[in-house]
């Protein structure tokens, strides 16, 4: 007796003609994925230290603008010392993915390189509003 063939679902693949499920499927084990660029030896110990460096004064500033400034606490001086720590969480997410296994890629060594940049760049705009508000520039009455 003549039975019609039917195709198993492991002989077709779904999208190519059934005669060579194979013809155009990609190889086995190979991904659309872009292929991952490794760091030249050094790129990430450096950056690491760079990223502590900047958290290390970060954090002794901040420590000097809470205990050791002079004056009372008033609320540009809380809105400074908010403005101190978003850069600091920062830098912190940026040592995060420092460490990171993953960020051995250039792709993702970009985007932390990024984020330390706009971190440090942050810290910068808090100091100088922190040296704004402790000239007292902003108080009214004082020249």
């Amino acid at each position: 007796m003549n039975t019609p063939h039917h195709a198993s679902q492991s002989e077709v693949t779904p999208g190519h003609p059934p005669g060579n499920p194979t013809l155009g499927a990609p190889e086995r084990g190979a991904t659309d994925a872009p292929q991952r660029t490794p760091l030249p030896a050094g790129y990430r110990g450096g950056v690491i230290t760079a990223i502590t460096v900047f958290i290390g004064f970060s954090l002794s500033f901040v420590r000097y603008w809470g205990f050791e400034a002079p004056g009372q606490w008033t609320s540009r001086s809380v809105a400074v010392f908010i403005a101190l720590l978003l850069p600091i969480f920062a830098e912190i997410y940026a040592l995060y993915r420092a460490l990171l296994v993953s960020d051995d890629d250039e792709v993702a060594y970009a985007t932390t390189i990024k984020w330390f940049v706009w971190s440090v760049c942050g810290m910068l705009v808090a100091v100088c509003f922190a040296a704004i508000v402790m000239s007292g520039a902003l108080t009214p009455g004082t020249s």
